[in-house]
């Protein structure tokens, strides 16, 4: 393991390397173990080598390489005593991206939580699994921009503190419904195929899943896909950037999908677990 140093105000980053099997307990062998990156903020005692065990073994339960493994680990909200500790953890799976967000009281919790969430979800992949598509064709979430910043809202409501910027390969509703799982988001922005607009697919009524297109009137338009989706007919709202985190707080909505009315494209604005709220974009 070699520890990255970081400055009082940083987090503490360790990278967490394959070593011998008397290293691995548990039955974890070290050829299977992962390279985890692992970035701390707060203090966990004794987490990250409980990390390694559990997170750091899930590589025999998927054929595929794992490339590259990320482990964060930060305190949670303030006022909900129950989340202290938010534990998220970023593969890529042969080229897809694999994402689980869990929360917990404590930092072993978490990890135990999202060991099982990210294990289900290795699983999956290799039920999904389609060579034809490939890395380019799914929604490259890994290649996303992003970038970090803090604005206060003159409302109250929490400020945005992220925003993700990335190019929306086209696709079906069966297939970003994956992605969304695969990520463990709650909706996924996406470019469906058939109709060629932006289109958000979520969870929600009366079907378990629903997809929203930024022109409902294009909805003959959309690809055949195979899993129970219904479609909102409801127009999508075009919004300043300072009405959608307004109008986010009054109606208490975990995200917004709408039409930056400045720059003329499709936005959704969301909740994240500290509290913070978070916006995505097409790139371009």
């Amino acid at each position: 393991m070699r520890r990255r140093e970081s400055d009082d105000f940083g987090p503490l980053r360790l990278e967490c390397r394959r070593g011998t099997k008397k290293d691995m307990p548990n039955g974890v062998d070290a050829e299977s173990a992962l390279d985890l990156d692992i970035t701390i903020r707060g203090a966990f005692p004794g987490a990250v080598d409980y990390a390694r065990i559990k997170i750091g073994g899930l590589r025999r339960f998927t054929r595929h390489p794992i490339t590259h493994a990320r482990l964060r680990l930060t305190h949670g909200r303030r006022d909900v005593a129950a989340s202290a500790v938010i534990a998220q953890a970023n593969m890529d799976v042969r080229g897809r991206p694999v994402r689980a967000q869990v929360e917990a009281a404590t930092a072993h919790e978490a990890i135990d939580k999202l060991e099982t969430l990210i294990r289900r979800r290795l699983e999956h992949v290799g039920e999904l699994w389609e060579p034809h598509r490939g890395p380019t064709v799914a929604p490259p979430w890994r290649h996303a921009a992003e970038s970090i910043v803090r604005h206060p809202s003159p409302s109250g409501e929490a400020g945005i503190s992220r925003r993700k910027s990335y190019a929306m390969a086209p696709c079906t509703v069966d297939d970003a419904v994956a992605e969304m799982e695969l990520l463990g988001y709650d909706f996924h922005l996406f470019n469906e195929i058939g109709s060629g607009a932006a289109a958000v697919v979520y969870r929600g009524e009366p079907t378990g899943l629903r997809l929203a297109l930024v022109a409902p009137a294009l909805a003959d338009q959309v690809a055949p896909f195979q899993l129970p989706v219904s479609i909102s007919t409801q127009p999508v709202p075009c919004l300043r950037e300072e009405a959608a985190v307004e109008r986010l707080g009054l109606m208490n909505l975990p995200f917004l999908f709408y039409i930056d009315a400045a720059a003329g494209r499709a936005a959704v604005l969301y909740r994240r677990l500290d509290g913070d709220l978070a916006v995505i974009t097409p790139a371009g």
